[in-house]
């Protein structure tokens, strides 16, 4: 069934709301979960692969003794797995009585590769670090829910922008693990057209930086920031950019701060990133997936434009899965629609009732 409610991540998206978040939640956990001898689908290795990843709320079993309850939360492409705990989603999504009340829900939320606690070039290897794609880092999650945490069966798997494709790599790739499976801000198409070629540029501006070196860099690049902050009010609502710069000085404020927020991170770091999507074309095997699906996408999303075509085309080869394009309103942020729970959360919640009871306790 293919049901249309009416109502590129910019690649280096310094713009997103700050985090400020609270670590109170019931159980909140943090660690690490390590890979001994991982192999990379193109062939180079670690001989560690570290995923850090956070924990929170109830574990529930069922007759088995297997946990039933678990909630997987894939980050996007900036940040880690903190993101979830900005108030704008914890509080709208882990409160008593919210979709993933923490005393109902038992919640997974990893570092994907490559950010924050997880193993990264930034960590020592810098350009001998190996090059990972999305299969890579799916598989890592997956093997951290499995033989880390010993979770069998999923009741949802929900990610955002870069955890949006990750989402469908996931439907497609352990199809009888989840129930359901939600994606924030993305498309399930290979990456092509505009969105590509701005990730290339991204790219390229980091390669060609004078001080890059090849990624053997003595003093932190400094380039190819200058066009990266003009990238970020990408995923931005045009509303939002217009109300907190509306003046040429106010503007130029707003590119100086971004400027200095990338000074921060690293350009391998950052290149790894943006070219680790070079293995996503999860099209060809969308009717593979199981689960009940649903994407929600901001008519206003940059990255993601609607009038492609190529949602609506994608989706038809997914046994059971709507599409929820969200119109303009002073609530939404473009691309980064995704931040703000209150937005989508209601779709969330018809989606959660439509699951019934969970495959679980029948496994």
């Amino acid at each position: 069934m293919f049901a249309r409610a009416v109502a590129t991540a910019a690649l280096i998206a310094v713009g997103a709301p700050a985090i400020a978040a609270e670590t109170s939640w019931p159980n909140y956990q943090e660690a690490d979960f390590t890979v001994k001898s991982y192999a990379f689908k193109s062939g180079e290795s670690l001989p560690e692969a570290k995923i850090h990843y956070r924990t929170l709320g109830t574990i529930k079993r069922d007759g088995n003794g297997d946990i039933a309850n678990a909630v997987l939360l894939l980050q996007g492409n900036t940040g880690t797995s903190a993101n979830w705990l900005r108030p704008s989603l914890a509080d709208e999504l882990f409160k008593p009585g919210q979709p993933f009340d923490a005393s109902q829900y038992f919640i997974v939320m990893p570092d994907a590769l490559g950010r924050g606690g997880s193993s990264k070039p930034s960590d020592g290897l810098r350009a001998k670090f190996p090059h990972y794609r999305y299969h890579d880092m799916v598989d890592l999650q997956h093997r951290l829910v499995t033989d880390g945490l010993g979770i069998k069966h999923l009741r949802l798997v929900l990610g955002s922008s870069l955890g949006c494709m990750h989402t469908w790599m996931w439907g497609e790739t352990y199809p009888d693990m989840m129930d359901g499976i939600v994606g924030l801000s993305c498309q399930p198409v290979e990456i092509s057209g505009r969105n590509r070629i701005l990730r290339r540029a991204s790219a390229e501006a980091i390669r060609h930086d004078p001080d890059y070196m090849d990624g053997n860099y003595d003093k932190p690049p400094a380039h190819w920031i200058y066009s990266a902050a003009g990238q970020s009010v990408l995923t931005e609502s045009p509303r939002v950019i217009q109300e907190e710069a509306p003046t040429r000085a106010a503007a130029d404020a707003l590119y100086d701060k971004r400027v200095e927020a990338l000074r921060k991170r690293d350009a391998n770091d950052q290149l790894y990133a943006i070219e680790s999507i070079g293995d996503y074309s999860p099209e060809t095997d969308l009717d593979k997936i199981k689960a009940k699906a649903m994407l929600i996408n901001d008519s206003e999303d940059f990255a993601d434009p609607p009038t492609l075509g190529t949602v609506e085309r994608a989706l038809t080869k997914v046994k059971d899965g709507r599409y929820v394009l969200i119109p303009p309103s002073a609530e939404t942020h473009g691309h980064f629609t995704h931040y703000y729970a209150r937005v989508w959360k209601p779709y969330l919640i018809e989606f959660m009732k439509s699951l019934g009871p969970s495959k679980a306790a029948a496994r």
